[in-house]
């Protein structure tokens, strides 16, 4: 394994900036490998550590996601005969991943932070979701993170099975890298290998029993994740219950996450613009400036969508992900009459 540095663990010029507006010659900084309630994991240039939250830190969060989760990099106090350091400051997030709360609360629930590459895993064989991987792909484009599709259990399906599902993709103008891979024959595993590169940090996220933790074993080499068989459809039975930040032998980082069907967003006006910059760009020449693409005459996008020019499923996931953002994302050129 590559020797154990800040820059190794993916420390870079966003974090020594604010670093500099936060010395102080007794402390210093680690970054977070898991959580457990109000405990910490951490991993510094010594290795694995815990440590607590002091009192001051949790009274100036000012809501729930503003808590460290794993990837986070904050500043700690510890000595050499301390058993826990203790975190007096969380940095501010290069990137982050995160989700709408459960239920009915605008709350967020972040997943991790400080990503390079989150990796979406859909299972060809049952699992295969044009409008989850688009929801995904909404809410990665917001975080700042770059995003790569991940198909696994191929041995499962045809190729040609296989062939249409990535046809689908490509057809949805979605042009982020697609790998194809199977935990039984490992076919596709060198094509993600390739992509993992040392001092860069990787979150698979994906449902229940895709294969993720399955996969980051086989990066590892050895079961770090706990896994459960497959049952006689092909489905895994999930069994991931926390985040956790594992540094790979060539020193790539990659975080597991428990399966999520349920992938709410709220206010990612700017990854549904990013993801859907075809649909937008009609969306600016509407009669109307807030126009809602539903019924108001003079609208670009229906009158498109009449025509059969966009996909019925991409408009209709369109207007359901804008109305979840929690307002009406305006393109500008509408007149407003």
């Amino acid at each position: 394994m590559t020797e154990m540095t800040l820059d190794s663990l993916g420390w870079c010029d966003w974090f020594i900036q604010q670093a500099y507006e936060f010395s102080e010659n007794e402390l210093t900084v680690a970054r977070v490998a898991s959580v457990d309630r109000d405990q910490l994991l951490l991993l510094g240039e010594t290795g694995f550590f815990r440590a607590k939250l002091s009192g001051k830190c949790i009274y100036e969060f000012e809501s729930a996601s503003d808590r460290p989760c794993v990837g986070d990099w904050v500043y700690i106090e510890k000595s050499e005969l301390e058993k826990f350091g203790v975190v007096h400051k969380v940095f501010e997030r290069r990137t982050y991943l995160r989700r709408k709360a459960i239920g009915g609360s605008v709350e967020y629930q972040m997943i991790a932070a400080n990503i390079d590459v989150v990796i979406i895993v859909q299972s060809c064989h049952y699992d295969f979701n044009l409008k989850r991987l688009e929801r995904y792909l909404v809410m990665i484009e917001e975080g700042g993170s770059t995003p790569v599709i991940l198909l696994s259990k191929t041995d499962l399906v045809t190729t040609e099975v296989l062939a249409e599902q990535i046809e689908q993709i490509r057809n949805a103008d979605i042009t982020d890298p697609v790998i194809a891979i199977s935990n039984v024959t490992k076919e596709g595993f060198d094509d993600l290998k390739g992509i993992l590169s040392a001092a860069r940090t990787y979150c698979f996220v994906g449902s229940s029993g895709v294969g993720k933790s399955t996969i980051v074993n086989g990066l590892v080499g050895r079961n770090v994740m706990e896994t459960q068989a497959v049952s006689d459809s092909g489905e895994g039975r999930h069994t991931t219950v926390r985040r956790e930040l594992i540094v790979l032998e060539n020193g790539a980082m990659v975080i597991d996450n428990p399966g999520m069907r349920e992938f709410g967003v709220f206010g990612a006006e700017d990854g549904i613009e990013a993801s859907y910059a075809d649909i937008l760009e009609l969306a600016s020449q509407c009669r109307f400036r807030d126009c809602t693409h539903s019924r108001e005459p003079g609208c670009a996008v229906k009158n498109t969508l009449d025509r059969r020019e966009i996909d019925t499923e991409r408009y209709d996931n369109f207007i359901k992900l804008r109305g979840e953002s929690g307002r009406i994302i305006k393109s500008g050129k509408g007149t407003g009459k």
